[in-house]
């Protein structure tokens, strides 16, 4: 089966490129399962009701998350509501929602598990202990990781401590595509997903506001671009029998204001 998986929905211009883009992308690649990264949909950033209606609508199965998980109060409830509405699971007990959904396909699962990573990062548990005892409870043999986290190196390496125990390792939350796609002993692979939103800015926002932090230690507040907006993931295709993923592919295609 085709997986499709998009990176970090930003701001409204990121919802709309990807409820224009994420039908055609389904059909292109012939995908069952579209799982999106949605901790900066929302204004600011965050995931509000709003923006997660949006991904849902796009034709998301799943939504993952990050850092930014819980910074509307506006969506908390949802994330105990939605079963496929995930926060990382190594925040821990006594915080809203969970890191792990099985989507059922009858003869079948694909369980998707959202981890953040401890580097550079807000305290969390350990992600490499927590994804080894998640991977004890799953019953699915097709397991797909969303690691959020900042640092190549300890991205790099989950995907190597993970390699051949689940069919995908996929980095999310820098923002910028990495060109390091491979399969780790039939785990797919990437170091950063990509983000979904505006092309021409730094990392979703306004560039200027960056450049003027870098020259003058500004404390302006962050503002999303717009314009053209990038919409950038990877198609990994696996085995349903065992699990073992046979091909990663990573696309970043353009969406200037019309549908593909």
């Amino acid at each position: 089966m085709n997986i499709l998986f998009i990176g970090d929905v930003v701001g409204e211009a990121g919802c709309t490129a990807l409820a224009a883009m994420l039908p055609a992308l389904k059909r292109e690649y012939g995908a069952k399962v579209a799982i999106v990264n949605g901790e900066n949909s929302a204004r600011g950033n965050g995931i509000d009701p709003k923006s997660e209606k949006a991904i849902f609508g796009a034709g998301a199965d799943v939504i993952t998350t990050g850092n930014h998980a819980f910074t509307k109060d506006a969506v908390h409830e949802d994330f105990d509501r939605v079963d496929t509405l995930l926060r990382p699971a190594n925040f821990g007990e006594g915080v809203p929602g969970k890191g792990v959904c099985e989507l059922d396909f009858a003869s079948y699962g694909v369980a998707v598990v959202n981890l953040i990573g401890n580097a550079f990062m807000q305290p969390s548990g350990n992600a490499f202990k927590y994804a080894d005892e998640l991977l004890g409870k799953i019953r699915s043999k097709i397991i797909i990781i969303d690691f959020h986290a900042e640092a190549t190196s300890e991205k790099r390496a989950m995907g190597y401590f993970l390699g051949g125990r689940v069919s995908a390792v996929l980095g999310t939350h820098t923002h910028v595509q990495t060109a390091d796609e491979q399969i780790i002993d039939g785990t797919g692979y990437i170091t950063d997903v990509g983000m979904t939103g505006p092309a021409d800015s730094v990392l979703g926002v306004r560039k200027e506001i960056i450049i003027e932090r870098f020259l003058n230690y500004s404390v302006k507040r962050n503002s999303f671009a717009d314009g053209d907006c990038m919409v950038c993931g990877v198609c990994i295709s696996v085995d349903e029998a065992s699990g073992k993923c046979v091909k990663i592919e990573r696309f970043c295609k353009t969406y200037q204001g019309t549908a593909l």
